[in-house]
Order: structure tokens, then C-alpha cells, then sequence
């Protein structure tokens, strides 16, 4: 059996939900000292709206990337003799180099559209951050899609028939690696829990002002005779 826990003579117990495990009275005034404000969040509504919004807003990036990768990756030539379609270079890593290509691309924008975020709104929070990733992997989905749209025709039967025999052509513009994807939002995570980590506002210590009141207090005197 244990002996019940009483606070100590310079601890008063604490009435109420407001005061500090660790206040003592001022010993100049016999009273509390006050207790710091709490700093509150804006709000799970406002949050939510303001995942939304960089959700959709991370996503259009996309389209930026979708160019990069159709204008910087490599291309496959194909060649036709009339009656089938064949590698050009069978040896060739263009299509690796595409896949390469993509990750890296969504590596960068990752830490741009992350930087962007936290300079837009100086905090962390679990919808923020969600909204992000969600946005970056949709982003990414729409990059891919639309690198594809943009790039050369998938009819590849068509097209070889359509310029003729031994004449080089590229290939569709393809993503082998669906793992790519991810390289995105993962990127944009870190980079943005490392900024709030570094740079984001700090939560003020409940008893910075309850420590100075144990501080020791000088001693009067008496009197000379």
C-alpha cells in the first residue's frame, strides 16, 4: 500500500483546470502568478479549407510537369519495314532514361510546391500536410497523363504505315516505373516537415513565468547594535 501523494508545502494544490503543476505564490503578494494565453490553432474548418486549397492548387502543378518531362526526356526511335515495328537502337536506354527522367523532375517540383507551402502558411498541421501529399500524387498522375497526351501519337501501327518503310519515328511517350509516382509527394513531406521543423513558430512554454518564483529571495538583516 502506498501513502497518498500530497503536494509539497511550496506547491498549494491547484483548484481549477487554468493553473500549473509548478506555480507558487508570488512571495512579495501571496497571489498566482497569471497564466500565459494558449496559442490556439485557426480552427479544423479553416484547416480543412486550407488543405483544399493547396490540394488543388499542388495538383495544377502537374501540367508543369508534364511538360518538363515530354521536353527533357529522352526519346525511343522505332523504325518500321513495312511489316512491323521494330527498335531502332535495341540497345538503348531511353526508356529508362524517361522513367529517370520523370522521378527527378517530381523530386524538384516536390521541393518547390513544399517550399511554397510553408512560406504560404508558417506552420505544420495534419491537413496541411495531408492536402499536400494528396495533391502532389494527384499531380503526379496528371503529369504522367498528360506528358503522354502531349507527346507522340500512341497509334504506332498507324503512324509507321503512315510515314512509309525505314523511316525513323519516336515512340510514345511511356512511364515503366509507376513508382515514380510516389517520388513526388514523398519529397514534398520531408521537405515540408523539415521546414516546420526548422523555421516554424514554437509553442510558448506554459511555465516560463512560474520558474523565476523559485528563484531564492535575499534574506533581511537585522538590525546592528
Amino acid at each position: 500500500m502506498t501513502a497518498p501523494l500530497t503536494p509539497p508545502p511550496h506547491q498549494p494544490p491547484h483548484d481549477d483546470g487554468h493553473q500549473g503543476p509548478w506555480q507558487a505564490p508570488d512571495p512579495m503578494t501571496g497571489h498566482l502568478p497569471p497564466v500565459p494565453p494558449r496559442e490556439d490553432g485557426p480552427g479544423l474548418r479553416t484547416e480543412l479549407r486550407e488543405a483544399a486549397v493547396v490540394t488543388v492548387g499542388v495538383a495544377l502543378f502537374g501540367l508543369v510537369l508534364g511538360a518538363l518531362w515530354l521536353w527533357l526526356a529522352p526519346r525511343v526511335p522505332l523504325v518500321s519495314d513495312s511489316s512491323a515495328v521494330y527498335l531502332k537502337d535495341t540497345e538503348g536506354e531511353q526508356a529508362i532514361g524517361a522513367d529517370g527522367t520523370f522521378a527527378l523532375l517530381a523530386l524538384g517540383l516536390g521541393v518547390v510546391t513544399a517550399t511554397a507551402v510553408f512560406l504560404w502558411r508558417r506552420r505544420g498541421g495534419v491537413p496541411l500536410v495531408i492536402g499536400l501529399a494528396v495533391g502532389a500524387l494527384l499531380g503526379g498522375v496528371l503529369a504522367w497523363r498528360f506528358g503522354v497526351w502531349l507527346g507522340p501519337t500512341q497509334d504506332v501501327a498507324a503512324h509507321a504505315k503512315e510515314l512509309g518503310k525505314g523511316v525513323v519515328f519516336d515512340a510514345p511517350l511511356e512511364l515503366n516505373a509507376k513508382g515514380a509516382l510516389l517520388a513526388w509527394p514523398l519529397s514534398a513531406m520531408i521537405v515540408h516537415l523539415a521546414l516546420t521543423g526548422l523555421f516554424g513558430p514554437r509553442d510558448p512554454d506554459p511555465y516560463a513565468g512560474y520558474y523565476t518564483s523559485y528563484a531564492p529571495q535575499p534574506q533581511s538583516q537585522p538590525p546592528a547594535h
